[in-house]
């Protein structure tokens, strides 16, 4: 078991004096344990490369594979937990999610958070890839967002389901009559996209009819999007959450409008995601089901603003 933590903290860190850091002890012990796990599983585990040191191979396969094993001794050594009580909590919470979502649903979920549990606090962090790393190691206790190229091993709940569509500003002279995929693939375009990419499924269906976008710019995030989108004649691309105004936020003269695409898109599945090792975790469960209830009843207490075309 003690090498089994070891070695865990060796693969977390990628170094001898920061494994020997997290566990107390010193780099010379870590050393020799480090030496005895070379010994007990028949590989280098961690080698030199410039001034530091990278896993092997084998040694990133068996990176998850002992987290796991960890977490699982320590939960079972560990004391039953006492009733959890949601007022009294104190804790701080990571939660990583996308600049769309977070510009919609980011008072609503403080909002919540705040009321059952006014001792707890909301860490939100950006999330620049998929990345399943920050859950794994701990530094994200929940992600928000589209599950699909992230760790195979990690848990996700349906939060809700989202459609893309397009988004001008008022007096657009795309809204003065039908939108039709020509109409719309003449307009300039803002795309926003973390990557730099500058084709996705919308580009793939006007491909399919001989029809292409002229892509303008490229910005971070929906937000960018719409700021731009507002100040000009782009067209933005954005989830339909991103113009949902409740009936208490007051309407705003250069409030963007949405419309339906003229062209078939897959819709976009926005879930909740964390690690396995959380599960059974009291406090974690109650924040993955606050944080799934205010969006629900956000989504149910407000309408976009949609123009027929």
């Amino acid at each position: 078991m003690n090498l089994l933590v070891a070695l865990d903290a060796l693969l977390a860190e990628g170094s001898v004096t920061g494994a020997a850091r997290r566990l107390g002890l010193s780099s010379s012990a870590m050393s020799r344990t480090l030496t005895r796990l070379r010994a007990a599983t028949g590989d280098p585990l961690l080698v030199r490369a410039g001034r530091g040191l990278v896993p092997t191979p084998h040694a990133r396969d068996l990176r998850d594979k002992v987290r796991h094993l960890t977490h699982e001794a320590r939960a079972v050594l560990s004391p039953p937990a006492a009733a959890l009580d949601i007022a009294a909590l104190e804790q701080t919470f990571t939660l990583r999610a996308g600049e769309g979502f977070l510009a919609r649903f980011l008072p609503v979920l403080v909002k919540a958070i705040r009321e059952a549990a006014p001792n707890v606090r909301l860490c939100f962090t950006p999330k620049p890839s998929k990345d399943a790393r920050p859950l794994r190691e701990g530094a994200v206790d929940l992600d928000i967002g589209v599950a699909g190229e992230s760790g195979p091993e990690l848990r996700s709940r349906f939060l809700f389901r989202d459609r893309v569509i397009g988004a001008v500003r008022p007096g657009h002279p795309l809204l003065t009559g039908p939108i039709t995929p020509e109409s719309y693939a003449a307009c300039g375009h803002v795309v926003a996209s973390r990557r730099g990419a500058q084709s996705g499924p919308v580009d793939q269906a006007l491909a399919a009819l001989g029809l292409s976008r002229k892509i303008v710019a490229i910005v971070p995030g929906f937000p960018d999007a719409m700021r731009l989108a507002r100040q000009s004649d782009l067209v933005a691309l954005v989830p339909s959450s991103c113009l949902i105004r409740t009936a208490e936020e007051p309407a705003r003269p250069d409030d963007l409008l949405g419309f339906a695409l003229p062209v078939e898109t897959p819709d976009v599945v926005v879930s909740l995601m964390w690690h396995p090792r959380l599960d059974a975790d009291p406090a974690q469960r109650w924040l993955r089901d606050t944080v799934q209830a205010a969006c629900l009843d956000h989504m149910r207490g407000a309408g976009t603003r949609m123009h027929v075309a």
